[in-house]
């Protein structure tokens, strides 16, 4: 009865109307969990020391982050910065919610630099005595600690007063908690610098952080046309790249190294196709291509930039909208998977990409571009519900 997805994602129903849906039935259900003792505000305005353990491919990972409410600042500050572009109907999503309950309900995934390794001393003293630790169904551990000494809070608020911010994961509620700002402001004509509307609630990552773990995403293509279907080939690809090819009887896991160890010194990426695999490394011709794209150079050295602009739009003819509408692209995280729906028939081919690297993010983050749809997947995601953010 009190599992958290009843506020952060309610069902629909047919007979959902404008007074009575999920948006309003969180709000019921938000207020009686605080009327009957389910949920607890703290008396005092803390921090929290959370802490995420899991492990990938058989390797174990910690990662570590500060939840904090972080001032509010538009894009154009350059006090907090992004690095992927938003959709509407997302954002209409949240603010309907934000609207119903005034509560960040879950935290945004943002990243900072800490070259001297000053924060990670500092919270490296409340890991291991966490108030609150527990395991969940998936097996991951979760460890939070709330931090109320006020000589720490200070020193928390000084060390990031001076820290550019990085979004890694909730473009849509950064851009959600403004615009729900934005009504509040006219609303009441006026609010305070200290009002709770000003911030949101944010979980602090230095991006050296060794549990900062970012995944590929790779590309499924469907419903091209014979004529595009047969530009993958290895004289067509050559324009662009150095061409490799890889024994069609590969795993994924093989195929996988090779491209993360091409990937060390140049973009690359593998094509897939049911006859044919090929490993793509960007040749010059493909460079001086890519500085015509407009983009900066930290987004230009992308391999998935690389992959969208060269082959699926130089090579393919799939235009951004098509990327953005899903009309010939899937996405999938498992690599095994693309290439079993590959040599099945169900797709035609896949790219094959590394993950994006976290410095590779700050980069085009501070260039001011933005990445390409699906270029990051930091895995994995926060916990919701564990610190929530009133905005009253």
């Amino acid at each position: 009865p009190y599992n958290f997805i009843r506020l952060e994602l309610g069902q629909e129903s047919a007979k959902d109307t404008t007074l009575n849906n999920r948006y309003t039935c969180a709000a019921t259900t938000f207020a009686e969990w605080r009327k009957n003792g389910v949920l607890r505000q703290d008396i005092a305005p803390d921090f929290y020391l959370y802490q995420q353990l899991f492990t990938h491919n058989n390797q174990s990972y910690t990662r570590t982050s500060l939840l904090a409410r972080v001032r509010l600042e538009p894009w154009s500050a350059k006090v907090v910065l992004p690095h992927e572009y938003t959709m509407t109907k997302p954002k209409d999503d949240r603010l309907q919610l934000l609207r119903a309950c005034a509560t960040n309900f879950s935290p945004l995934m943002s990243m900072y630099e800490d070259p001297q390794g000053r924060m990670r001393r500092l919270l490296s003293t409340y890991a291991a005595d966490a108030e609150v630790q527990f395991t969940d169904e998936v097996n991951e551990g979760h460890r939070l600690q709330p931090i109320t000494d006020p000589a720490q809070v200070v020193l928390f608020q000084d060390f990031f007063a001076e820290r550019q911010l990085y979004i890694a994961d909730g473009h849509h509620r950064y851009e959600t908690a403004l615009n729900y700002r934005e009504e509040i402001r006219e609303l009441r004509r006026h609010i305070n610098d200290d009002d709770a509307v000003n911030f949101v609630l944010m979980a602090l990552i230095d991006v050296d952080d060794p549990g900062l773990l970012v995944l590929p995403t790779h590309r499924l293509l469907f419903g091209l046309s014979s004529e595009a279907l047969g530009s993958l080939n290895s004289q067509q690809l050559a324009q662009y790249f150095t061409v490799q090819q890889l024994d069609t009887t590969m795993k994924s896991d093989a195929m996988l190294a090779v491209l993360a160890s091409s990937g060390e010194k140049q973009p690359s990426l593998v094509v897939v196709t049911r006859d044919q695999n090929w490993l793509l490394l960007l040749n010059e011709l493909g460079r001086r291509r890519m500085m015509e794209s407009g983009h900066s150079t930290a987004w230009n050295e992308l391999d998935v930039a690389v992959a969208h602009t060269l082959v699926l739009e130089a090579l393919l003819g799939i235009r951004a909208e098509d990327v953005t509408s899903g009309t010939y692209i899937r996405y999938t995280r498992d690599a095994e998977q693309a290439l079993e729906v590959v040599r099945s028939g169900d797709a035609q081919a896949a790219l094959l990409l590394n993950a994006t690297r976290v410095r590779q993010i700050c980069e085009v983050a501070q260039a001011e571009d933005r990445m390409p749809q699906k270029s990051t997947y930091f895995y994995p995601k926060l916990m919701s519900g564990l610190v929530m953010n009133p905005l009253w």
